[in-house]
């Protein structure tokens, strides 16, 4: 186990809780470790002394640091794709969906514990279930956006898959990097900006009804 530190959070022993709270309690302590030591210096020793529990109880929950990792992991991407998926239905206008959108990505980047270093910066990207799930928030993102697209503009399935993807990166990338960056710009600054950015280019393509109202 690494050594403790005054900034190193311990918890007293826990009394025997639910499992589904155990669970939760593990995954919130798992979280804080690999955030700020990464998968392969973080240890079960260590999580297991933060979260008060025996390293037995807590193998009972997760048989492995992997295991555990796998978890936290599915739980912040769903997190994200569920963010996506709700923003999209917040309301039907598109200009508000494209801001929706973007808020989602700043707003998990600065709220949520850091759980996105898991997501977007893992440092166990060579494992090939670490990765599926990194690549599924993405791709489940993705096809949220382009199902509206398609819906609203009539383009083809590839097109619109195109264009999700890129708004998608472009939301991630850009909330990632002004966080990483200390910006001066406030969050809504940025998101006022990226989705301006944003709105104009997608904005652009006519949506169906457009089309049927210029062929009259």
């Amino acid at each position: 186990m690494g050594p403790v530190t005054e900034t190193t959070p311990l918890r007293p022993r826990t009394s025997r809780l639910p499992r589904t709270a155990r669970r939760a309690q593990l995954l919130e302590v798992a979280l804080e470790v690999f955030v700020e030591q990464g998968y392969h210096s973080a240890s079960m020793d260590e999580i297991a002394e933060r979260a008060g529990v025996s390293k037995p109880v807590l193998y009972q929950h997760f048989p492995g640091k992997l295991d555990l990792y796998l978890a936290l992991l599915e739980t912040s991407c769903d997190t994200v794709i569920d963010g996506v998926k709700t923003a999209l239905a917040s309301t039907t206008d598109n200009r508000k969906r494209v801001r929706a959108t973007m808020e989602l990505w700043y707003d998990y980047v600065a709220d949520q514990g850091a759980a996105f270093r898991l997501v977007f910066e893992s440092d166990l990207t060579s494992d090939p279930s670490v990765r599926e799930q990194i690549d599924r928030v993405i791709e489940e993102s993705a096809s949220a956006i382009a199902e509206v697209i398609r819906e609203d503009t009539g383009l083809p399935v590839a097109s619109s898959h195109l264009l999700a993807v890129s708004l998608v990166g472009m939301g991630h990338v850009g909330a990632r990097n002004w966080l990483s960056q200390d910006s001066t710009l406030t969050r809504s600054e940025a998101v006022q900006l990226v989705a301006g950015l944003a709105w104009r280019g997608i904005g652009a393509f006519p949506r169906n009804e457009d089309d049927i109202k210029g062929d009259e």
